[in-house]
């Protein structure tokens, strides 16, 4: 079985290890720039309000929602949620955050193709995470190879799915950034900020890119070394 497999560790720990680091980065920026004050004084929600002004977009609904950095954008309800700290905060973060949800919205709006792949892959994605290793483990453990196969092709709908994600989110916080700038609400100053928090949080889905990649990797290698 691979989770008593030593290299099963060799494979996957730097990915592990990379995905805290990134996700105590993104927290610790988020932090550190939620106590700097945004200049223009608007709070995240009026934010992401101008971002959507500014681009156009007039159908979507900015709602607060529960727990830390939960900020995501529902595509199926046009309705961007925004965490109390992001949707009552008038800092650097609370902007950058806002306006990179509102980006998602923007992207959606204009029919971003990558975006409407990754909607695709939401199911793919959902099915992999829940089977695939229930499949792979149960081929190893009868030696039905092909059923181990058949679980990392299902594990590849995740990667596939985070493939596709790191380039959706770089776009939307460009999108962010250009937006703020195009709608008055950032300084120089401020938009060093927004753009450490952007990068910070892009971190987070590169790291995890790796970590499923790393994944993958030890699952094929694994098989074809049970096929010889």
């Amino acid at each position: 079985m691979m989770f008593f497999d030593p290299r099963y560790l060799l494979f996957v720990g730097p990915g592990i290890v990379l995905s805290l680091l990134a996700g105590w980065y993104v927290r610790s920026t988020f932090r550190r720039y939620a106590q700097v004050p945004l200049s223009s004084g608007v709070t995240g929600a009026q934010a992401a309000a101008a971002v959507l002004f500014n681009a156009g977009v007039r159908d979507v609904r900015i709602e607060p929602t529960v727990g830390f950095l939960s900020d995501h954008y529902d595509p199926s309800e046009k309705v961007l949620r925004l965490s109390p700290d992001v949707f009552h905060g008038q800092s650097v973060s609370a902007a950058g955050v806002a306006a990179h949800e509102a980006g998602h919205a923007i992207q959606h709006a204009e029919r971003y193709g990558l975006m409407t792949v990754r909607q695709a892959l939401v199911l793919p994605a959902r099915i992999g995470s829940q089977l695939s290793l229930i499949v792979i483990m149960l081929g190893l453990a009868l030696h039905a190879l092909g059923l181990a196969w058949l679980g990392v092709f299902l594990f590849s709908g995740i990667f596939l799915f985070e493939l596709v994600t790191l380039p959706v989110e770089i776009n939307a916080s460009t999108r962010a950034r250009q937006r703020l700038e195009a709608a008055g609400l950032v300084s120089g100053a401020d938009a060093d900020g927004v753009e450490r928090v952007l990068r910070a949080a892009a971190l987070t889905y590169l790291a995890a890119l790796i970590s499923t990649a790393l994944q993958l990797l030890y699952f094929v290698t694994r098989i074809r070394q049970e096929e010889r």
